[in-house]
This record gives structure tokens, sequence and C-alpha cells, in this order.
């Protein structure tokens, strides 16, 4: 990979292009899909960059405007590859109208470099089901997978510091074999994206009586019992919404219409407190004066819960890992984005998602011919 002068490709490069490539994890980037520009993109992959000497970068969207952004961020020397994308894909944009007229598009391109195996990982802070559709149908599903999912980590009292909650979006519908499917990416997830050997796994649901819920979620309940031994992960069984930040299980199962309720509320929530500590802080001068006392306690605090540091959400079913970082993203949350899939890229999560789906679907196959569902088990590290 390269970085930094023309050729008639509309590529970037310069006599840098063995040093951008060489033994670096290559992360593609769509530079123009966040709702603050390019210039938060580039200053965020700077950011990485200075902190990570082993990651390289294909950064897609207008070439001379992010020539002039790269070029003024040192770090960056001879770690970006600029590939020419004039097309943007705006957060207004129907995902069958990207389909049809965006191959123009920085997100097209970006995404196309993953399923071309010219970057391990893709990054965008674009359009949400935009950039699904598009990974769906460029990167293709899994074999077996029938909904992809989107995979986020949430602050939690876990040691780890989060919990992974998944479907928060893919898709609103999920029956059993779905939610079991999103069980066994989740427990992948949490064991090469944050190191636990066996997850443990909860099916969010209205209680934690087996007899609540709706039938589809009671036969995920079953279905998830039975799976646990072959699959190594712990079945907790199901958990109500007060679980999700706290520390009954690491990954937490449900549908995407649900999960996005419950990040979207959890994500106002945050602000709200936020600000009413703020409004608190100011109310009197003794206030103001306790606010300057406890000013390092309430920074921790911050960076506790700051939702730009465990910025990306996860697609997970597809033949390639994308990242999918919040549209609002400043330089901090493009870089804890980039972190992430640099982090899941050098843990191989794509092909040990992908072995475990395909011991999965073995194991239903062997159950639906034999009657057992004892199966093979794959081992612990995918």
């Amino acid at each position: 990979m390269s970085a930094l002068s023309d050729n008639a490709s509309g590529t970037e490069t310069t006599s840098d292009t063995a040093k951008a490539g060489a033994g670096r994890t290559i992360i593609s980037v769509d530079a123009m899909g966040g709702d603050r520009g390019p210039a938060a993109v580039v200053a965020g992959i700077s950011r990485s960059a200075k902190k990570n000497p082993d990651i390289g970068f294909i950064l897609h969207g207008p070439r001379e405007e992010l020539k002039r952004l790269v070029a003024r961020k040192r770090p960056l020397a001879g770690r970006v590859e600029i590939r020419n994308a004039e097309g943007v894909v705006s957060m207004d944009d129907k995902p069958s109208q990207v389909m049809r007229s965006g191959k123009s598009t920085s997100m097209w391109s970006a995404v196309e470099c993953v399923r071309n195996k010219e970057a391990d990982v893709c990054v965008s802070c674009g359009n949400t089901g935009a950039l699904m559709m598009l990974s769906v149908v460029r990167l293709r599903k899994l074999p077996g997978v029938n909904r992809p999912a989107i995979a986020i980590l949430w602050p939690s009292r876990n040691p780890q510091g989060f919990n992974i909650m998944l479907d928060v979006g893919a898709d609103i519908r999920a029956d059993e074999h779905d939610l079991l499917q999103y069980a066994l990416m989740g427990a992948s997830y949490a064991r090469n994206g944050m190191g636990l050997d066996r997850p443990r796994i909860g099916l969010l649901n209205v209680g934690t009586e087996e007899h609540k819920g709706r039938a589809e979620l009671k036969a995920a309940h079953d279905l998830m019992a039975k799976n646990a031994e072959n699959s190594n992960f712990e079945f907790v069984g199901f958990v109500e919404g007060g679980d999700i930040p706290g520390e009954k299980a690491d990954v937490i199962v449900t549908d995407g219409f649900t999960g996005n309720v419950a990040l979207k509320t959890g994500e106002g929530t945050a602000s709200l407190i936020g600000e009413l500590l703020r409004e608190a802080f100011k109310f009197t001068p003794l206030s103001r004066l306790a606010a300057l006392l406890a000013y390092t306690s309430l920074r921790r605090l911050s960076k506790r819960i700051d939702p730009r540091r465990v910025n990306g959400g996860v697609f997970l079913g597809l033949n390639g890992t994308v990242v999918k970082s919040h549209g609002s993203s400043d330089a901090t949350g493009v870089s804890a984005a980039v972190k992430l899939a640099y982090t899941l890229s050098q843990s191989g999560f794509s092909e040990k998602l992908a072995a475990r789906v395909a011991s999965a679907v073995q194991v239903q196959q062997d159950a639906e011919t034999s009657g057992d569902v004892s199966g093979e088990r794959d081992g612990p590290n995918t």
C-alpha cells in the first residue's frame, strides 16, 4: 500500500509504497460518510497511526481534498493510499438507491477493498442501512447465516468493562434460529475482541422466568441451552433490560428492533445525565467549587461512559469484517473504531467466525439426520 503522489488510475502513491503495506494491517476507510466530514476522519486515522505503527490505510474519497488533509498529518506519511471516489452516500439516501447508482461513492469503494482482499477491515461513519446492504451484497453472507447482525459494545460492570449486544438494527426480525446464530457470533466476537475464553450469553426478554416472552424467545432459549456445551459458551438464560450494563452476562442477544431501541435509549439517557450534571455543578458558587474539587473523578467518569471510546458496531455474519462508526464521530470516535478494526483483524476474527458458523450448521444438520445434538466441538478459539 502507499501514500501521496498521483498516477493515472486515480490512486495516490509514492516511493513509500512498500512501507504502507508491508507487514501492516490494512484498514479501508470511507472518508466521506460522517457528519463531520473528511477532516474528522483523517484526524482520527492520524491518531491511530501515531499510536500504532502496524496499521496502514486505504482512504476513499475525493482525491485532491484528501491529499491536502493527509499531507497535514505527519503520522500518516507513507501510511495511506488514496482511492479517488467522488460520490458520497448521504444519511438520507435509501439503501436501494445506493445499490443502483452508488458505484462511484467512497462507501462502495471502501467495501470493495475488503471484497478484493486488498484490506483486512472496512471502517465507515456513513448511512447504516446503506452500508449493511452494500456489505451483504458485495461481501456476501457466510454459508449458513440467515440474517447478519450488528454488534456493539455497551459499558458494563463486568471486569472487561463492556458487554456485547446484538442485533442492534441490521434486521428488525429474528426467529429462534437467527437468535441462536447471534449467540454463536456474539460468543466468537467476545473471544476474539475481548479475550473471553467462555463468554456468558443472555437472551433479552421481559422477565427472567422461562415461561415469559414470545414463542420464538422460548424456542431460542431451548436452542441456546442445548448448544451451549458444544459451542463453548455459558448460557445464563433470560436477562432483562437492567442486565445490559450489568455483570450477569457478557453477550446480550436480541432482535434488531429491540436492540436498536435499547441502544438509542441508552445514548439519549447518557446525554441527558451529562447535561443534568453540568447544570447541577453550575447552579451555585459552592457547586462550582465542588465540581473543581471533583474534576479528576468527573473526568474519569466521563471517559468511562464516553460513547466515542467504544465507538464501532461490527457487522457479523459476512465474508469480511466491517466496522460501522457512529455518524457523528469526531477524531476520538474514528480512532476508537480503527482500534477495534485492528484488534479484530489481528485475532483472525473473520476466519474464526466463519469456522464457528460452519460448525454450528454441521451440528444442526447432524441433529436433523440423527436426532442427536451433540456434534463435534471445534475448539475454544473461534
